[in-house]
């Protein structure tokens, strides 16, 4: 496990620089996200998706990540090329998901194939499965190449370049507006000022992902296997991925149930925030998905959405200090509540600037999301096998998401009353609960760290 195990060689600590080149890849990765956040509710919506279906198209990102991200982890922990063992899948996936950035508000060239719609939610599974064979190895890479003592800092660092890159993605297409770029389209087309963002964030995800894999080194098989130990097998068929899955640690399963709180919360704010702040705070009819005040709402969002992103980045770098001085576990439960506060707070919100309010508290919650159940995460996983399990612990955030996109329209619509907001104010709830279940959660390497002190 960890790099104080009997007979292992302790793991080189990295510099700074180290650990951020070895992340930079992630702002280009969250760039794509975050105009895929901001902006896929309300492109499917100018394509002609209703509302109470928006979280069935939206079922394409989990799906996909469900399929792609333990094959990506399992194939990647037993390949070894001159360019490393992650690296292959960061340039392939860079490549595709550039090509896939500059379809998605295309979809009107194919526009006589199948109604526009349903083009533009393949488009969106395309996109996903792209970006998801990027991402994925970028958390197997840190946990390869860090000490336990660092992996707060590494994820902190990948959370920080994930909130840089997520902000100048939500801000993007506002940006683009605000210079002139028109945010007005008919029916069926997307504004140019989002359509522009997206080529923009096709270049932008290339280019960071390029500087990852030329300033980044990885260690080759026998040097990994002595800061690691002998992996526990060497079976490359797919079919282990079921007998690792079978062997899944403790402490993964208990991350499982804060995952799924934490990502079913994610999946209704970003799914719901476009019509909620068009409807419950603008009073637009739920049937308005065009005119200019809707069009208002899908960049506000964008806006908002940056926030919680700017937010992140600032709080990622204060995760080592906190759970220093708290835990680790301790970190995220707090970080979580403060996020459920900032959720519940949106049905209360006066006016659409009060929404600044509520990012901020979720954007604690997001940075330690992203960051601390893999820091807890990676010191429980067994030598050779950090790809395939941060590949299986992918499960834990695409099901909840694939359950509210099947529940949540319907809810909206049936349970709600067309009331979106609603949806987010259960995601609320369910982010007080994810900070209740990690305090259970048995954390290894808050062990390890105490032992090296010790030993220190």
């Amino acid at each position: 496990m960890g790099s104080s195990s009997t007979g292992l060689v302790p793991k080189p600590k990295l510099s700074f620089w180290q650990i951020f080149n070895m992340s930079f890849g992630f702002l280009g990765i969250q760039f794509g996200f975050a105009l895929q956040n901001s902006n896929a509710s309300g492109i499917l919506r100018n394509y002609g998706a209703d509302v109470e279906h928006l979280s069935w198209f939206w079922l394409a990102a989990p799906v996909v990540g469900l399929i792609v991200q333990p094959i990506v982890g399992h194939y990647s922990d037993n390949t070894w090329t001159k360019l490393g063992r992650r690296r292959p899948y960061f340039l392939a996936g860079a490549i595709l998901s550039s090509g896939a950035l500059t379809l998605m508000p295309n979809a009107g060239i194919l526009g006589t194939i199948a109604p526009l719609v349903i083009i533009g939610a393949g488009f969106l599974m395309i996109m996903d499965a792209c970006f998801n064979l990027s991402m994925e190895p970028f958390r197997a890479l840190v946990a390869d190449n860090l000490p336990d003592s660092q992996r707060t800092m590494g994820f902190s660092i990948q959370t920080f370049l994930i909130g840089i890159g997520a902000v100048l993605g939500s801000w993007l297409p506002a940006i683009l507006a605000y210079f002139g770029v028109s945010e007005s389209a008919p029916d069926g087309v997307v504004a140019d000022n989002v359509k522009y963002g997206f080529y923009i964030g096709a270049a932008v995800f290339i280019t960071s992902i390029l500087i990852t894999v030329f300033k980044t080194k990885e260690y080759p098989p026998a040097e990994y296997e002595k800061y690691h130990g002998k992996s526990e097998s060497h079976n490359t068929g797919l079919a282990s991925i079921f007998t690792d899955l079978k062997k899944m640690p403790k402490t993964m399963k208990q991350l499982g149930l804060v995952q799924f709180f934490s990502w079913f919360a994610l999946f209704g704010m970003w799914v719901f925030t476009t019509d909620t702040i068009a409807t419950h705070i603008m009073g637009l009819p739920i049937e308005d998905r065009s005119s200019d005040m809707y069009r208002k709402a899908q960049s506000w969002t964008g806006v908002i959405f940056g926030v919680y992103n700017l937010v992140s980045a600032i709080y990622a770098l204060c995760l080592p200090f906190i759970a220093s001085k708290i835990g680790r576990k301790q970190t995220h439960a707090l970080s979580l509540i403060i996020g459920g506060i900032g959720l519940i707070s949106i049905f209360f919100a006066p006016n659409k600037e009060f929404l600044i309010f509520s990012m901020i508290c979720v954007g604690i919650a997001w940075a330690s999301i992203l960051a601390m159940p893999y820091v807890i995460l990676s010191s429980s996983i067994p030598a050779g096998k950090m790809g395939i399990y941060m590949g299986i612990f992918n499960f834990f955030i695409t099901l909840p998401q694939i359950l509210n996109g099947i529940i949540g329209g319907p809810m909206v619509k049936n349970v709600y009353n067309n009331q979106p907001v609603y949806a987010v104010l259960t995601a609320g709830i369910f982010m007080i609960c994810a900070a209740i279940s990690v305090i259970y959660v048995y954390d290894p390497g808050a062990i390890i760290i105490k032992q090296e002190k010790e030993v220190s």
